[in-house]
């Protein structure tokens, strides 16, 4: 079942909708300002329900300075660009840097902050934007679109598509903070990620263009770990870096991770046809107001956000982000949620 309902006006007048899509125990609300997901509520294993993502409840927070990318879609480019730079067949581009030397999650007004038109089709939600050629200073006109869908045996399944008239480069995800118990440390809370490998970064998280075996370290989250064991030996805040997902074949759909929390028995497992996935802690949420009063800080959520591999267009190991005109780019994510 999907319902549309008003979630009020941008700044600039344009009319937000929500809609709430509900199947097999879940129920989650997705705003067409930023292919936003707004609220995600799944029952744990007494039958208890709880909102599992963080967010506002009005438009005049998601277009606050106080948001961090609450569930938003991240374009044209998630992650960073090293020193918001890159070349495409020999040609130069500078981006807009917003995130200390590097530009991060598309620029200063990337998909995030767009108004994306939206219909219900069948049993699924569709949001299609359009990105004009020199937007954010990233080549060629482009046209996306992102399909919301939720199962029938609790998952949650997102479908990017793309296309293009002039060759440029795209990385897309979602950047929605995850928190099985639905509030709280996650550090209890149990992380198995499927990569031996991970992208080496410097301290402003820019890519050095080492993939690092995780073996032996505190980056190695093949066999479940609570969150919080290591936490204080990674680098910087938290975890914030791209796992290399061992992908059974490229653009397969391959489990990339499986999040357990004790205390609810909820379970959450992410699949997808990226070749990586950021996990993120959360390190620098501060004091954030929330949904229904609540308070987010640090480590009291996570993002696992499927992607390509940070500044990939400045490593040409890296797996390639350029799509060209007469090529359709694809991605599926899908986020399973059982309890135990």
């Amino acid at each position: 079942m999907i319902t549309e309902e008003q979630f009020g006006q941008t700044k600039d007048g344009q009319d937000v909708t929500a809609f709430v899509l509900e199947n097999g125990g879940l129920k989650v609300k997705v705003i067409n300002y930023g292919a936003t997901i707004v609220s995600l509520e799944a029952p744990d294993s007494d039958g208890n329900i709880d909102d599992l993502v963080c967010g506002f409840d009005s438009i005049e927070e998601y277009q606050s300075d106080a948001n961090p990318y609450f569930g938003c879609v991240c374009g044209r480019y998630a992650n960073r660009i090293a020193k918001g730079k890159f070349s495409i067949d020999g040609r130069a581009y500078d981006l807009a840097v917003n995130n200390g030397p590097n530009a991060l999650h598309g620029g200063l007004v990337g998909f995030d902050k767009k108004v994306w038109d939206a219909a219900i089709e069948g049993d699924a939600v569709k949001m299609t934007l359009v990105s004009p050629d020199g937007e954010e200073g990233y080549p060629g006109t482009l046209q996306v679109s992102v399909t919301y869908r939720l199962g029938a045996d609790g998952d949650l399944r997102l479908e990017y598509a793309a296309t293009t008239d002039q060759k440029t480069i795209l990385n897309l995800t979602n950047h929605s903070y995850f928190n099985l118990a639905g509030k709280g440390l996650v550090y209890d809370q149990v992380i198995t990620i499927n990569a031996d490998q991970y992208t080496v970064v410097d301290d402003d998280a820019t890519p050095s263009g080492e993939l690092r075996p995780v073996a032996g370290t505190e980056m190695d989250l093949r066999q479940p770990v609570p969150i919080g064991e290591n936490i204080k030996a990674v680098q910087g805040r938290g975890y914030d870096h791209n796992y290399c997902i061992n992908q059974k074949a490229e653009g397969e759909l391959t489990l990339a991770a499986f999040v357990a929390d004790p205390e609810s028995g909820r379970t959450l497992e992410c699949w997808t046809t990226e070749p990586g996935v950021q996990f993120y802690t959360a390190n620098f949420v501060e004091n954030v107001k929330g949904k229904n009063g609540a308070y987010y800080n640090a480590h009291e959520s996570f993002c696992l956000e499927t992607q390509h591999y940070p500044d990939s267009p400045n490593h040409g190991h890296f797996p390639s982000t350029e799509l060209a005109p007469g090529e359709t780019y694809t991605q599926t994510t899908l986020y399973t949620f059982g309890a135990a």
